[in-house]
């Protein structure tokens, strides 16, 4: 006899993640500030993957092991900034924020939109206004990345600590 299994939508499928990778995390032997550091370090780095094409997974585990925090966690961290979409929803704010902080213009040509029908016709102009502003966005996005590594790492080490307390409490309960 066999049973279907359920279909499940998009947005259930994706809460069922970040829940997974939330309890791996709090489960994780290695102490609150250890993990919640962890977590810090690779939430913070993951808002400027997009920014270094990727490149800033090659010195990922050297700056985990630098801050002294864990790296099953980090890279928990790292999974959940991505399923959360959030650098990509700040990108535009963090040109903004790069525009503040390094104001000047690179290589002397303003911003302009594309189309990306134009690409397919041979402008490739595209790819210099990319880069041009692509100095922006990564100063943007490092901020971004310090201010958000900086917050979660104090609600990851509260959640780590209620939800260690709520095991004790279970434990001392059920030994009675």
């Amino acid at each position: 006899m066999t049973t279907k299994r359920k279909k499940r939508n998009l947005f259930h499928k994706f809460f069922r993640k970040i829940k997974f990778n939330m309890i791996k995390l709090f489960r994780s032997p290695e102490g609150a500030r250890k993990v919640s550091l962890g977590f810090a370090v690779g939430f913070g780095l993951e808002m400027i993957v997009i920014s270094t094409g990727s490149l800033v997974y090659l010195i990922f585990y050297p700056i985990v092991r630098l801050f002294g925090g864990s790296l099953p966690a980090a890279i928990i961290g790292n999974v959940i900034g991505k399923l959360t979409f959030l650098p990509i929803v700040l990108i535009p704010f963090a040109k903004k924020i790069g525009e503040w902080f390094f104001p000047q213009k690179m290589l002397g040509a303003p911003m302009h939109e594309h189309a990306w029908r134009n690409l397919l016709h041979g402008d490739f102009r595209i790819f210099k206004h990319l880069l041009q502003g692509g100095l922006h966005v990564l100063i943007g996005m490092s901020i971004f990345g310090l201010v958000l590594g900086f917050i979660s790492y104090f609600i990851v080490r509260y959640l780590y600590n209620q939800r260690k307390r709520h095991r004790l409490i279970k434990r001392a309960g059920a030994s009675l």
